[in-house]
C-alpha cells in the first residue's frame, strides 16, 4: 500500500504521513522545503519499517504536478494537502502571491485529483483527500483569495463524489475541513487567530480514521461542525460581516 502527501514537510502534512506510516502504509513525502522533508523522514523511519521516498518539488508549477504522477504510480492514498493563504484588502494584497496560491491550492489540487483518480478508476480502487477548510463553506472577506480557493475544492470534491457513486465505483474522494490549526499556515498568511486552534496531531489522526471509514466530509471539532451547519441556515450576508469582523481582529493584531 502507498500514500502519496503533498505539503508533506509540516503542520497536518507530516502527521498524516507518520499515521499513514504507523498503519504500514508505504510514504512518498513532497514539499519545496528539503531539510524540512528530509527530517520528516528520518521521523518515520525511527519509528516505522516502511519505505520512504521524498520529492523535493514546488507545485505551483503545473508541469512540476504533471512530472510527480509520471514518476510516482499505484498510488492506493493520494492526500493534496499542499496551500497556504495571505490576509488583507483585496486591492491591497499581492498579485503574486495570490496567484501563487491559486496555482498551489487550486491548480495542483485540480491536476493531481484528475490523473490520479484516472489512474484509480482504472484498477476500481484508491482513496483520494483533499484538505480544504471550514473557510470553504462561506465567504471571506479580508482572506478573499485563500477562502475562494477553499470553495473551489469543495465544490470539486462533492462534484465528482455524485459522479463516482453515480458510476456505483469503489473509488472514494473526501475532504478535510478543520478550523485553525496550530501550523506554519499563520506566519504565511499573516494572520494571527484567536479562537481555539487544534493540534495538528489531533486532526490528522481524525482524518485519517475518517479517511478509512469512508467519510466525505472530515469535520473535525464540535465548534467547526456548527459553524458548518449554521453556515447552511445563514445568508452569505451575514456570514461575510461575521468574517470580516474576525479577520479585520487578526490583521489588526
Amino acid at each position: 500500500m502507498k500514500a502519496l502527501i503533498t505539503g508533506a514537510s509540516s503542520g497536518i502534512g507530516k502527521e498524516m504521513a507518520k499515521v499513514l506510516s504507523q498503519k504500514g502504509y508505504d510514504i512518498v513525502l513532497v514539499a519545496r522545503d528539503e531539510q524540512k522533508l528530509k527530517q520528516v523522514e528520518k521521523e518515520i523511519k525511527e519509528q516505522n519499517n516502511v519505505d520512504i521516498q521524498t520529492i523535493i518539488m514546488d507545485l505551483s508549477v503545473e508541469e512540476n504536478c504533471k512530472e510527480l504522477h509520471k514518476c510516482v504510480t499505484d498510488v492506493d492514498i493520494l492526500i493534496n494537502n499542499a496551500g497556504f493563504g495571505d490576509c488583507g484588502n483585496f486591492t491591497k494584497t499581492s498579485l503574486n502571491k495570490e496567484l501563487s496560491m491559486i496555482k498551489t491550492n487550486i491548480v495542483a489540487y485540480h491536476i493531481l485529483t484528475k490523473l490520479y483518480l484516472i489512474d484509480m478508476k482504472a484498477k476500481n480502487s484508491g482513496r483520494i483527500l483533499n484538505v480544504a477548510s471550514i473557510a470553504g463553506f462561506m465567504p471571506g472577506p479580508l482572506m478573499a483569495t485563500y477562502y475562494s480557493t477553499k470553495s473551489y475544492i469543495v465544490r470539486l470534491s462533492e462534484s465528482i463524489r455524485e459522479e463516482l457513486i453515480k458510476e456505483n465505483s469503489n473509488v472514494q474522494i473526501s475532504i478535510l475541513c478543520p478550523g485553525p490549526v496550530k501550523t506554519n499556515f499563520n506566519n504565511v498568511a499573516n494572520v494571527n487567530f484567536h479562537m481555539r486552534e487544534a493540534d495538528s496531531k489531533d486532526i490528522a489522526n481524525y482524518a485519517i480514521k475518517n479517511l478509512l471509514k469512508g467519510k466525505f466530509y472530515i469535520v473535525p471539532g464540535i465548534d467547526v461542525k456548527l459553524a458548518k451547519f449554521f453556515s447552511h441556515f445563514v445568508s452569505s450576508s451575514f456570514i461575510a460581516k461575521i468574517t470580516y469582523m474576525v479577520q479585520k481582529r487578526k490583521i489588526d493584531v
